[in-house]
Parts: C-alpha cells; structure tokens; sequence
C-alpha cells in the first residue's frame, strides 16, 4: 500500500525558550491507502495536534508533513484547503453539525461546499445513511437527535466522497 500521509521529524512546539513547551517531538509515521490507524493517549497528549498537523489545519514548528505525495509547506492556502477537502475526513469531538440542516443535509454539505450538485453526487447520500443506521433520521435536526446519533451523522459526513 502506498503511503496516503507521511510525517518526518515533526515537531510542534509554543513559545520561546527558556519556557518552549514541546507538545510533539520527533514523530515520524506513515498512513497506508486503504489502513485503519487509531491514535490513542490521554488527554492533552498531542493527539488533536497530531491530525490538525497532518491535516494541514496547522504548522509544524519542524519536520515535514506529506499528504497524498505534497509536502504541506510548500502548499498555499487555498491549494490547503482544496488537497484537505479531497483527502481528510474530520469527525470532530463536538461533532460540528449545522443546526438548522437535517440529517441528510448535514451528511451532504460536503458536496454543496465543493459544488458538487449533481445526480450522481447526492445518490451516494441515502446510502451512507443507511450504512450508518440513520436513514430513518434523514430529515431530523441535530437537537432532535441522541449523542449517538448526531456521532454517526459526522461520521457519515466525514465518509463522504
């Protein structure tokens, strides 16, 4: 498999020395296509850091980060945001629904964000609804939902092609 994600002697740190606090240090990795990598450790270890690194969401303080072949720092902004929007889905901690999009909506946002309003583009949306149990949930608001549920609908958003 080839290497999706490669990091090489990452580096994250804030503030200045004497009182530099290093919150990575020297993490090397690599995320195969087609893998399941978890990152685990407790609170405040870096993990978030970790994906927000890899992601291009932040900067490393050193060493490289390689997301699908492209070295993120010689990347713009935009050119950012558009590898991110192809390649990383987030499922973010607080789940970050849209409150007044409906499951189905929510789940599909992706696609309205890349412009993506074609037949063949939403016919994909039924189908991760299903494969999350949420089909029946397709037209409820995230305030009508359980935690379980608004869960499996960023999940379901984060899978979106």
């Amino acid at each position: 498999m080839s290497a999706l994600a490669r990091v090489r002697g990452l580096v994250k740190a804030h503030g200045e020395p004497p009182g530099r606090l290093e919150i990575l240090r020297g993490i090397d990795l690599e995320l195969a296509a087609g893998s399941f990598t978890c990152v685990m450790g407790p609170s405040g270890s870096g993990k978030s850091t970790l994906l927000h690194l890899i992601s291009g969401l932040d900067e490393p303080s050193a060493g490289t980060v390689e997301l699908d072949g492209q070295d993120l720092a010689r990347l713009s902004l935009g050119a950012k945001t558009l590898l991110r929007r192809r390649m990383v889905g987030y499922v973010f901690q607080f789940f970050n629904l849209l409150p007044n999009l409906s499951v189905r909506e929510n789940v599909a946002l992706p696609l309205a964000i890349a412009g993506r309003r074609d037949t063949a583009a939403l016919a994909v949306v039924p189908a991760l609804l299903e494969r999350f149990g949420i089909a029946a949930r397709a037209h409820a608001l995230p305030h009508q939902l359980s935690g379980g549920e608004m869960q499996r609908t960023s999940i379901a958003r984060a899978s979106m092609p």
